[in-house]
């Protein structure tokens, strides 16, 4: 009884379907502010969300993946509200997932009807549809292994009475709501959408069942939305397209101009994202613009950028200022970790941390540095650890390449022995004068001489036409 407290509940509600690229976190929350009740996640593949690490980013909650990508992101505001949807195949690994969102969102929902080749070619999405063990597996381990409602969503099969058979399977799991759309895993959005399915799901089982895949053919107004329901016999609704094209379709006293759902919508860009760069949404129809041409001379909205960007600004700088020291070396026996990630465009071309803790190596007459590096098969993301002197130092980030994994190990045991690393902007060590691949007019030229090295390394760049 205690579990159920506090429980989202989804009978007798409108939900904003999981869209990828598009049901990010400021097309959620306008979903919310024109009236739905319910908001999914554009779906997060298990294999890349299950080694994300939370990070709170001036006032959004990220969980971003060892390369550094947002996987998902979300804020206080939409918290007993949204379904974080995944693709999994994998109930073990899809647990792990649970388990580090959970506390963050309202519910978890299991992907089983995305027909689209990066899915079902990990046996995730529709694929499971043919695999109904898996899905019980599934489904069983989230509901006994987390406090929040577990759902899934799936697409009708050839027949009624088979989809009826595998609906009545997912009830047996415990699962808080089921998610019909009702196409066939080979049907398109061109294809009617088949009530009936919907209709023999909700009459056959005695949890919530949403009706989903109603846009093109039925729902084009909010009143439409009922007419929807009702025809499906669903108890509650799901809108994906019909919510793209004006997501205030939500709103019961009638949809907005897109003009104005469009500036709605860039307020809310600008404030939970730390870019000033919006990609491609099939709502806007938008490729990418910077974020103050957009708001300034598109939509007339200059004041309301700058004081944004003011404000996201001053949240970094005193999370900078006043976070804790997350660069401090952690000593483990022989181990020295800290969490560092190689960037090429802070150091001068040519110049890298390893050719650094070499020269140093050398200076001290110790043996070069060895370099250990492990791939992890699921993201295929590398980590090296460095051996210096009977030491090893790594970096606990996962870099994406075995040479940037190097360059971090490198800097962790450079800052740890508080030697110079090369640095753009480091004070000149010494240490490190030049390359010995370097041609002759190359080795001539200062560290620190940048765009003479890059001129020196690019002997074929055309001369700019003196007349201009």
């Amino acid at each position: 009884m205690l579990k159920m407290m506090g429980r989202l509940c989804f009978a007798h509600k409108t939900a904003l379907a999981p869209m990828v690229r598009v049901g990010t976190l400021p097309m959620r929350l306008l979903a919310l502010d024109y009236g739905a009740d319910i908001v999914y996640c554009e779906v997060r593949m298990d294999i890349y969300t299950h080694t994300c690490h939370i990070s709170v980013h001036l006032n959004t909650v990220d969980f971003v993946a060892p390369d550094e990508r947002v996987m998902f992101r979300t804020c206080s505001k939409e918290k007993g509200r949204v379904v974080f949807q995944m693709g999994t195949a994998d109930p073990e690994r899809a647990l792990v997932v649970a388990k580090l969102v959970e506390n963050d969102v309202a519910a978890v929902d299991v992907n089983m009807g995305c027909p689209k080749e990066y899915s079902t070619k990990g046996g995730m999405g529709s694929a499971l549809l043919s695999d109904p063990e898996k899905i019980e597996a599934i489904l069983s381990t989230l509901v006994n292994g987390i406090s929040k409602p577990v759902t899934c969503k799936i697409r009708i099969l050839s027949t009624l009475e088979d989809t009826v058979n595998l609906v009545k399977r997912i009830e047996k799991t415990g699962v808080a709501a089921i998610a019909v759309h009702g196409r066939m895993k080979e049907e398109r959005p061109r294809h009617p959408v088949h009530c009936d399915y919907i209709q023999a799901v909700a009459e056959s089982v005695s949890i919530p069942v949403i009706a989903n895949g109603g846009s093109s053919d039925i729902v084009k107004t909010f009143e439409d939305i009922e007419k929807f329901r009702a025809a499906a016999g669903a108890s509650s609704v799901m809108l994906a397209r019909a919510a793209m094209w004006n997501p205030s379709i939500f709103r019961q006293q009638g949809a907005l101009s897109v003009e104005e759902v469009m500036e709605d919508y860039i307020r809310y860009v600008s404030d939970t994202t730390a870019a000033y760069f919006i990609r491609s949404v099939s709502l806007l129809c938008m490729s990418v613009f910077c974020m103050s041409v957009l708001c300034s001379e598109v939509f007339g909205m200059t004041d309301f950028y700058n004081k944004t960007k003011a404000e996201l600004e001053a949240r970094k700088a005193a999370l900078q200022t006043n976070g804790d020291q997350t660069e401090q070396p952690t000593h483990e026996d022989d181990l020295i970790t800290m969490p560092v990630r190689f960037e090429r465009r802070d150091y001068p071309p040519q110049i890298t941390p390893k050719m650094y803790l070499l020269e140093w190596s050398r200076k001290e007459k110790l043996d070069q540095p060895v370099y250990e590096t492990e791939q992890r098969t699921q993201d295929r993301a590398f980590q090296s650890t460095v051996i210096i002197d009977n030491k090893k130092y790594r970096s606990a980030l996962w870099e994406k390449s075995k040479k940037f994994a190097e360059q971090a190990a490198a800097i962790v045991c450079l800052r740890t022995l508080g030697l110079p690393e090369g640095r753009i902007g480091e004070e000149h060590s010494g240490l490190v004068n030049k390359r010995k691949r370097d041609d002759k007019k190359c080795a001539a030229l200062d560290d620190s001489d940048i765009w003479g090295i890059i001129l020196c390394r690019q002997p074929f760049i055309k001369k700019k036409n003196k007349k201009q």
